[in-house]
């Protein structure tokens, strides 16, 4: 069964930058897209980024293009979200997802099918 496991979030002050990682595991897994999600409290989950697996195509939410960067490293299975001058409106808990069947659209959760838990990224005005 394919697990997707985040790590690297934690508190951090507006202005720094922290980087996520999300590594899959768990049987053959290939994908067409990865991407990361977040979820603040109390507002539904909203789309951050997505790449294609072979890293030709990268996609970004307008609140985070510039100051985000996702990347991923197909031996390791795993994909990372460089997140740079934080502001304290991006405090949420980030998930990563997979997308394992062909589509065009990167920004709805309708189209991942392998979500990972989640780790909680908090950034402190």
């Amino acid at each position: 069964q394919v697990q997707l496991v985040e790590s690297g979030g934690g508190l951090v002050q507006a202005g720094g930058s922290l980087r996520l990682s999300c590594a899959a595991s768990g049987g053959t897994f290939s994908s067409y897209r990865m991407g990361w999600f977040r979820q603040a409290p109390g507002k539904e989950r909203e789309f951050v980024a997505a790449i294609t697996r072979s890293g030709g195509f990268t996609y970004y939410a307008g609140s985070v293009k510039g100051r985000f960067t996702i990347s991923g490293d197909n031996a390791k299975n795993t994909v990372y979200l460089q997140m740079n001058s934080l502001k304290p409106e991006d405090t949420a808990v980030y998930s990563c997802a997979a997308g394992t069947f062909y589509s065009a659209v990167y920004d709805y959760t309708e189209t991942y099918d392998y979500w990972g838990q989640g780790t909680q990224v908090t950034v402190s005005s």
